[in-house]
């Protein structure tokens, strides 16, 4: 096997690797990760697993994602890696004067200004369409059957639903936001650890989508429901936005990080920041892992990656420099000649919190998928659509509204996004699918995990689990409480703001799976900080 697939594992936790030949599902939610298991011993592929996982994840926890989020794949098949983005755009009607002339400074975290139109039913259609092997309305059923029956809420899930909806007691007065309490606090607040919730509404929606191959969602019955709630609530969304989305095949950009090829979807998401950081980083040789000179380049290294992300990131075809220039030696070299022995002040934007799925599979036949959804900051807008259970994104809230921002708001045009898959390579061989949800930490745990994995030899399992941390604006820097405090006193000496966190919350959850080469198998990983479970055949 390959080193980081039998190395002992140096950190606690209650999980080990997980190992099998036939096939395996990794994500934050067990109910999820057997219903894409289900698929596969069906028949389906991986292609069909991560469609079923994708879909029943906005039943089982619907505090990350939903039916009218976003999402995007990278995808293995037949000796090829291909790329999927399914954001939606800004809706066409809405500009910077509009916003502003509405009394906004900034656009705001919910209601319908930051609504922008739903990609990911268009994920799951294209993805069947492509590469899928089972009808997508046998794909949906066990969705379908968690939103018709109910199911029990894990511990996790109910921490972030009573979470959010105390701050949207507190904070969403409007008759607008009703319908968000009517479907996720039907009895006056939110569900307990194992009290059963179920949407009938979501599940007919999740049918019709199943049925139509996600036509009505764009084109149909369900899209005339969401631009009807839009119309009759000011928002911005139309029938015509909706009816113009397409998911986009993409080709994934990539470097090659000491003889691994590490992919990401290109911009508008900041999958290129991770690969950034790489860049900078392969020029150093790192001794040993747990050490503050390896924690302090990892965090500079991050720093300038982002410095860059929020200057030039955004829909690609609105950057003034290529992805390609981002990712040149040259500059990655010149970038890693201002790390010093002290914490760099770099100009950036200041990272955010936001709710986000991500999931992996593999199956038997070679295929593998890594697939992330989210409606942005939890249950996103706010906004529930009357007799559809959708809970609609809030993904616009990303754009800028300065003029002269690369990012700045523009109606039609993809905003900066913070959901990114990732997917690891080696001599054109896949190695597999990896990713770390949660807004503005994705791309360092996408250093951090692949370091864990390269660099120091660790299984999925002990790659996820090592101590994390979170650079969050300046010089500040969030540590798990698990990092060593002499790791964090020295780190500190060099200048960095050290915050030590009591809960492990804001440092992502993550999955893993790799296939050894030679052999075939698959050894996978999921987050110890959250319910998730890796399920394997």
């Amino acid at each position: 096997m390959n080193s980081f697939t039998d190395q002992s594992h140096p950190y606690t936790t209650t999980r080990n690797a997980t190992y099998a030949n036939n096939g395996m599902v990794a994500t934050s939610q067990p109910l999820a990760s057997q219903a894409g298991m289900d698929i596969l011993k069906m028949g389906g592929n991986a292609i069909d697993a991560a469609i079923a996982t994708a879909a029943c994840l906005t039943v089982v926890e619907p505090t990350s994602n939903g039916i009218g989020g976003d999402a995007f794949a990278l995808v293995w098949v037949k000796g090829e890696l291909h790329g999927l983005n399914s954001s939606g755009r800004a809706p066409k009607s809405i500009s910077i004067d509009a916003v502003k002339g509405s009394g906004h400074n900034e656009i705001p975290k919910y209601g319908f200004t930051p609504v922008t139109v739903p990609g990911a039913p268009g994920a799951w259609a294209e993805l069947s369409k492509q590469f899928g092997k089972l009808p997508l309305r046998e794909v949906l059923q066990p969705a379908i059957n968690y939103a018709t029956k109910g199911y029990p809420l894990s511990p996790t899930l109910s921490k972030f639903w009573n979470k959010a909806y105390e701050g949207f007691k507190k904070n969403l007065k409007e008759d607008v936001f009703t319908h968000w309490f009517d479907t996720f606090a039907p009895k006056g607040r939110a569900p307990r650890v194992g009290e059963v919730w179920s949407s009938l509404d979501h599940a007919d929606t999740l049918r019709s989508i199943a049925e139509t191959n996600a036509e009505s969602f764009y084109r149909g019955e369900l899209a005339e429901k969401i631009a009807s709630f839009s119309k009759e609530n000011g928002g911005y969304l139309t029938a015509a936005d909706l009816a113009e989305h397409k998911a986009e095949w993409v080709n994934p950009i990539n470097v090659n990080y000491r003889g691994y090829d590490v992919w990401e979807i290109p911009p508008n998401g900041q999958g290129i920041i991770a690969l950034q950081a790489l860049n900078i980083l392969k020029g150093f040789n790192f001794q040993e892992k747990d050490s503050a000179e390896t924690y302090h380049k990892q965090i500079e290294a991050i720093k300038l990656a982002f410095a860059d992300g929020q200057k030039h990131v955004t829909q690609e075809d609105y950057m003034e420099v290529t992805s390609d220039e981002l990712l040149l030696d040259d500059y990655g070299e010149t970038r890693r000649k201002l790390i010093g022995d002290n914490a760099l002040l770099p100009e950036a934007g200041e990272p955010s919190l936001s709710g986000t799925v991500y999931l992996a599979t593999a199956d038997n036949e070679g295929n593998m998928v890594s697939f992330i959804q989210s409606n942005y900051m939890g249950f996103g807008s706010g906004l529930v659509v009357p007799g559809t259970g959708i809970a609609l994104q809030n993904r616009g809230h990303n754009f800028s509204l300065d003029e002269q921002h690369v990012n700045a708001l523009k109606g039609g045009k993809k905003t900066y996004h913070t959901i990114i898959p990732g997917f690891l390579t080696k001599n054109n061989q896949p190695v597999g699918p990896f990713g770390v949800m949660g807004g503005f930490m994705q791309p360092q745990g996408h250093v951090q995990v692949i370091m864990n994995t390269i660099d120091f030899g660790l299984n999925p399992q002990a790659s996820l689990d090592a101590p994390r941390w979170q650079w969050l604006k300046d010089k500040v820097v969030e540590v798990e409480n698990r990092l060593p405090h002499h790791i964090a006193q020295a780190l500190s000496d060099k200048g960095h703001d050290v915050q030590i966190a009591l809960e492990p919350n804001s440092f992502g959850r993550g999955q893993i799976i790799w296939r050894d080469p030679e052999t075939g198998v698959l050894v996978g990983g999921t987050e110890s900080r959250t319910d998730g479970a890796v399920t394997a055949w």
